[in-house]
């Protein structure tokens, strides 16, 4: 049994390891062809249909591009698509979703001190509620709101606010944020599957027919392309929050991350300026600095209250199991001096606020529902507690791994 917690964990990395390649793929083009695309300048000499060009110098070699605003007078014989970058990220990532907070959900999405759901209640709300932004948000650009483009952004960051809230009333803290990011993400990928990609086969489709290409395809794609692009940035926060309490281990949590859109948008303005006209607007700076001080601000009040009420819930069946074995007396005194002066409600060591990932290890029900994290990070690996911490013995983490062994052939 134990064996399987080694091997499902290291499923989930590498799963995490797939996200994270596409996830810079995608990333990487989107940020290059919006980049290139506000960068390209008239020539006369372009051929007929020919929007703009850009001349860029790198690894070694020159490099033309030529932009069609429409699409060039034939179908050329070789023809690069930028698709699969954006579905395999998207996949990964609701693979990835399911793993940690669907197969974990009592410890990583469930919050019973916020709402009294069912296991299979929160991942229905978890998965249905991914689909909501995009047919909003489809719907808001179908319609005259889509000539009104500052007004769309408004009230698309509206729609992130309130979802932003309403994951924070139902799940816990880390789960908000991540869902919001996949919530999000979706969107983004959604753009590409159902607008993106479609408007840009109907125009290959004309040319090899031999007609004329309408400009409203192109027209569809590129906004569509520039909603991604001011939503990257935020959603690779929101990934990477459930690493940072602070983030996410307080009752304004869903304001911080509602705030971290805005710093993306300000960052890309800047870089999207800069790219179009050769200097960025450095006000977009202040404005994100006074942002991050706000959302450190809002990190600390008024404590981190929420983490301790998830922490207090009670236990599972499950995690009782890990209390009721004769080895847990011992293994409890081990993670007490080896763990507990870091993974405290008032940590003592020095220089330390708040407890590592909002985890603590004091009381024997702590102990019991990190049961899983204390047998990877310290029984299996070496990982925890810090050797220049606290350097733990072999007999003390073989102790933790019979205990836990113990527990679950029970």
């Amino acid at each position: 049994m134990y064996d399987l917690a080694i091997l499902w964990d290291w499923i989930a990395f590498s799963v995490r390891w797939l996200h994270v390649i596409t996830a810079m793929a995608w990333i990487g083009a989107s940020f290059y062809f919006i980049a290139l695309d506000l960068m390209l300048k008239p020539n006369p000499n372009l051929p007929q249909g020919a929007h703009g060009e850009e001349w860029e110098v790198h690894g070694g070699g020159f490099y033309h591009t030529v932009k069609y605003m429409v699409a060039p007078s034939q179908m050329p014989e070789h023809l690069t698509w930028h698709k699969w970058q954006s579905y395999t990220t998207w996949l990964s990532g609701a693979a990835l979703l399911m793993i940690v907070y669907w197969v974990g959900g009592e410890l990583y999405l469930l919050d019973p001190t916020k709402a009294d759901l069912t296991l299979w209640q929160g991942i229905a709300i978890s998965g249905g509620s991914l689909t909501i932004g995009w047919l909003i948000y489809d719907q808001m650009c179908k319609s005259s709101l889509a000539e009104r483009p500052t007004l769309l952004m408004l009230l698309l960051f509206g729609v992130l606010v309130a979802m932003s809230w309403g994951y924070n009333q139902i799940f816990t803290g880390r789960a908000a944020l991540l869902h919001l990011g996949a919530f999000t993400a979706t969107i983004m990928t959604a753009n590409v599957f159902f607008q993106i990609m479609p408007n840009q086969r109907i125009v290959v489709a004309d040319l090899k027919a031999g007609r004329t290409p309408d400009a409203k395809y192109g027209k569809i794609a590129k906004v569509r392309s520039t909603h991604n692009n001011y939503l990257t940035l935020p959603v690779v926060f929101l990934m990477l929050a459930n690493h940072y309490p602070l983030s996410f281990g307080t009752q304004y949590a869903w304001i911080i991350a509602s705030l971290i859109f805005l710093t993306g948008v300000t960052i890309r303005h800047y870089f999207n300026t800069m790219h179009r006209t050769g200097r960025g607007p450095h006000w977009t700076w202040g404005v994100t600095v006074l942002l991050m001080l706000l959302i450190a601000w809002l990190s600390t009040v008024p404590g981190h209250d929420s983490w301790e009420e998830a922490e207090a819930r009670p236990l599972t069946p499950y995690e009782q199991k890990f209390t009721q074995v004769a080895e847990f007396e011992e293994a409890y005194d081990v993670v007490l001096g080896n763990c507990s002066m870091c993974h405290a409600r008032e940590p003592v060591w020095e220089g330390m606020h708040w407890a590592p990932k909002g985890v603590f290890l004091e009381t024997p029900g702590d102990v019991a529902r990190h049961a899983s994290q204390i047998y990877l990070q310290s029984a299996v690996s070496h990982a925890m507690p810090p050797p220049n911490a606290v350097q733990m013995d072999a007999e003390s983490r073989a102790v933790l791994a019979q205990w836990v062994r113990a527990a679950r052939g029970s």
